[in-house]
């Protein structure tokens, strides 16, 4: 019987698959162990799998598509996760015919390349092999005798592709305002006096696997399998639909709010090193391993270098007036922290030094004034105490909790979140007009 069905997602591995084989050389025994765990797909006579608009995937694709999940993903196959692994291979193989159709149809209107070549997929698998400590031959004869050569050789070029073509014609289109940035600072902020998780997530959207109890059930599945040693990142980056999937599912330091609040709760009662049962959320299911987690502090961190003169606490004030005319005089010369040391050391009886980094609260009440009235790069006014006189610099200021994004970095991370979004909704809208059949 044949059905019709429309397939959601995306798939989420492609050039990443280079970490994954540099995480887990492939040897001789891994090989015979996965072509023993695939034995079960040999069965299957060739035949059409689906269709897409007017392409075909058969059940070679499909096995072949199964036996790269297997072998990257480090899952081991059994009769209850084959139905999972072949869902996953299926969806990917559908997502990859419909973005390189999209784009022989560009390249047909516009005239100009845009699938990567075949010497471009060379190069990709020539970088993974060197990821691997192997000659690309070594590398390929792995793949090979793996039985999932081409099938990574086709993923590679739908991956590189596609990335190619958003970033082509979205890219210079994309303009991130200082108004986003700021009030991404701003929430930053806000969110250092919370606690704050490292985390990596997988996320089974249900709608892409067929409903919510297919996705906790296949929640459960994976958990199984990285219990028993599959790496959370190599599962992360072929069975999650979140855009970490690319980066192992790594979803950095978050406080509470950035996740559903089924995530928060459960990463309240988690320990670092644990991963969690399957989190169901309105729209599917989560599978969160916390790496470290860290108390919110209102603290405030301050980086200060100082340029000083030793004069006795019992200093005639002749003495204290030359040492503050002295830095007086120099003040104007030191433009903030870079290159501090440098000018104030040429004159004689000036010393100077870094003073690292500490609370604001913990400082000699005699700098921490400075320190809390002064914004980074500035100089404050000659300080007494009783070893000397001193200028203080202020270096930086943070929240204690963790290190504070930049504005490129905050840009950055932004422009990729805006990209990511659009592709995806180009993917949607080319699943929604497109015919897809599977048999």
């Amino acid at each position: 019987m044949t059905s019709v069905r429309k397939v959601w997602g995306a798939s989420a591995c492609g050039l990443a698959l280079a970490a994954v084989f540099a995480a887990s050389p492939i040897s001789a025994s891994a090989q015979d162990d996965a072509a023993a765990d695939v034995t079960p797909l040999a069965g299957m006579s060739e035949s059409v799998a689906a269709t897409v608009n007017d392409g075909i995937i058969s059940t070679y694709d499909l096995a072949q598509r199964m036996r790269l999940l297997i072998v990257t993903s480090g899952v081991q196959p059994t009769q209850q996760n084959l139905p999972q692994i072949q869902r996953e291979a299926l969806i990917s193989l559908v997502d990859e015919r419909l973005q390189i159709q999209e784009l022989r149809r560009v390249e047909k209107e516009q005239k100009f390349e845009i699938v990567a070549t075949d010497k471009d997929v060379d190069e990709e698998i020539e970088q993974m092999a060197r990821g691997n400590n192997m000659s690309p031959d070594q590398f390929i004869g792995a793949l090979k005798a793996q039985g999932v050569y081409q099938s990574l050789r086709d993923q590679i070029r739908a991956q590189t592709s596609w990335q190619r073509w958003i970033r082509g014609r979205y890219g210079s289109r994309l303009r991130i305002g200082d108004d986003q940035i700021t009030a991404a600072l701003q929430h930053a902020e806000a969110a250092a006096s919370k606690p704050q998780y490292e985390v990596s997530e997988v996320f089974i959207e249900a709608a892409r696997v067929g409903g919510m109890d297919t996705a906790v059930q296949g929640a459960a599945q994976l958990i199984s399998q990285m219990q028993q040693g599959a790496p959370f990142a190599a599962v992360a980056r072929q069975f999650s639909a979140s855009p970490t999937a690319a980066s192992g599912g790594d979803a950095g330091w978050v406080t509470a709010g950035e996740f559903p609040p089924e995530v928060d709760n459960a990463l309240e009662q988690m320990r670092p090193g644990q991963l969690s049962q399957p989190i169901p959320v309105t729209d599917g299911v989560y599978i969160i391993y916390l790496r470290d987690k860290r108390s919110g502090s209102t603290a405030q961190l301050v980086h200060l270098k100082q340029v000083a003169i030793a004069v006795p606490q019992d200093a005639p004030d002749s003495v204290v007036a030359a040492a503050r005319q002295k830095l007086e005089a120099l003040r104007p010369n030191l433009k903030g922290c870079d290159g501090l040391e440098a000018t104030a050391n040429k004159v004689q009886g000036v010393v100077s030094g870094d003073l690292g980094e500490a609370e604001v609260k913990d400082l000699a009440p005699a700098f921490r004034q400075a320190a809390e009235t002064l914004q980074p790069g500035q100089l404050s006014e000659p300080i007494r105490t009783t070893a000397g006189l001193h200028l203080i610099a202020v270096c930086g200021k943070r929240a204690a909790g963790g290190e504070q994004l930049t504005r490129d970095e905050i840009e950055n991370r932004l422009y990729g979140q805006q990209l990511s979004m659009l592709s995806r909704r180009y993917m949607r809208d080319l699943r929604n007009s497109a015919t897809i059949e599977t048999r």
